[in-house]
């Protein structure tokens, strides 16, 4: 294997006239896999990147799993209320994978300043509510702690801000539709102590979040009485598993819904990126390999002379055959490692310094998300590695065909 190894290296190192012919095919067969592992990459990065954080701020408004009345459609003004005396909480075990479960009640609203009215959904939270699934979205002030006595605090979103000319510490009130519709609306107050841009206009626009102790005053509900629970789930992977469990284990009276079911076309939209993203492999590890065809056999047919006074001292064609090989795995991890500084490079310039914005009615982010993870670079480079390395099999196969004889003859 020394020796074979060694005449790989004499092959790329060599200077004489002929190299002339192979030195450009080279050069574009490792700038092919460079810019094939970039590509690849780029698109596991943003592409995962993209789905964890949808998934993530669609969670943060909805939890993972929601509980609620039977007989309530879920929409954000008509829930029937439930009892919060359950077996399941404050501590949900009665399925395994569950993290959290908090309760929540909504209502909607009308917010009314001197110049501006905007339709709201005012969501009810307590003491459980998760707080860290907002910090990352906090642009001014601070996020509200029900934990003690009613309070008028609320979070409200920057959208909303802009749209009614608010600002921190104000106060805004809010109108609600009475239940007996022969009574005028109900009204409340409340002081602005945070504002977040979570970059999802679709919960920009309309999430307001408060004390649940409103909600239940203005639904006339008891104080034990809730609109739902949220539980979230350690592996996102498995929430259709962990959802049905859950609705075996619950009452009959209580249903249950994922994020993936109540928002079913944002997640069939994300799944698409799953085959988006292995098309692009397939595509690149395909023109890559075949450049490394390409370029094995001119590096064959430029050392045809070479491999017959190989086999006429004595090597097999396998042996000559592993020559240039090696060779050729030399220029795969070149092009690997090219690929991997620039990917890479280019992957953090993104992460930490946000060069590329997107759309957010269109992509639900402010800027193209990146994900990085070893698990996946090390699988790609490996695959990547083995794929074109298979594929050089077959090329490498002519020089079987090669006759010593006529080969030392060749001009």
């Amino acid at each position: 294997m020394n020796f074979e190894f060694f005449i790989a290296r004499r092959i790329i190192a060599s200077k004489d006239r002929k190299s002339s012919i192979s030195a450009p095919i080279i050069k574009i067969a490792i700038t092919a896999i460079a810019i094939g592992v970039i590509m690849m990459l780029i698109s596991i990065a943003t592409g995962v990147g993209l789905q964890k954080k949808i998934r993530e701020k669609v969670s943060a408004f909805n939890g993972d799993i929601v509980i609620t009345n039977f007989d309530t459609n879920f929409s954000n003004d008509s829930q029937i209320p439930i009892s919060k005396k359950q077996d399941f909480y404050p501590n949900f075990n009665l399925v395994e994978g569950i993290s959290h479960i908090q309760i929540t009640a909504m209502k909607g609203g009308v917010i009314r300043t001197e110049n501006d009215f905007e339709g709201i959904v005012v969501k009810g939270v307590a003491e459980d509510y998760r707080w860290q699934n907002f910090e990352e979205y906090l642009v001014e002030g601070e996020l509200p702690d029900f934990s003690g006595d009613l309070n008028s605090d609320i979070l409200i979103s920057q959208y909303l801000a802009k749209r009614l000319d608010l600002k921190l510490g104000d106060k805004v009130v809010t109108f609600f539709i009475n239940a007996d519709s022969s009574k005028p609306p109900r009204s409340r107050g409340f002081d602005i102590v945070g504002i977040y841009n979570s970059g999802f206009q679709q919960f920009d626009e309309q999430y307001i979040i408060a004390d649940i102790r409103h909600i239940q005053r203005l639904n006339k509900w008891e104080d034990d009485q809730i609109g739902a629970f949220e539980l979230f789930v350690d592996d996102f992977d498995e929430i259709e598993n962990i959802g049905n469990a859950v609705y075996m284990e619950t009452a009959s009276t209580l249903d249950t819904q994922t994020i993936r079911q109540k928002y079913g076309s944002i997640f069939e939209w994300l799944d698409l990126f799953d085959f988006n993203i292995a098309l692009i492999i397939g595509i690149m590890i395909l023109v890559a390999g075949i450049n490394m065809i390409t370029a094995l056999l001119v590096l064959i047919l430029e050392r045809t002379q070479m491999i017959g006074i190989l086999k006429a001292l004595g090597s097999n064609d396998w042996s000559v055959r592993k020559v240039f090989i090696y060779n050729a795995m030399y220029l795969i991890c070149l092009g690997l490692f090219f690929g991997n500084v620039i990917g890479i490079g280019l992957l953090l310039a993104q992460k930490y310094f946000k060069l590329f914005p997107l759309d957010p009615d269109t992509y639900y982010v402010t800027e193209a998300p990146v994900y990085l993870d070893l698990g996946y670079i090390l699988l790609l480079n490996t695959g990547t590695f083995l794929l074109c390395l298979l594929m050089l099999l077959i090329p490498s196969w002519i020089i079987t065909r090669i006759s010593p004889v006529k080969a030392i003859r060749f001009e």
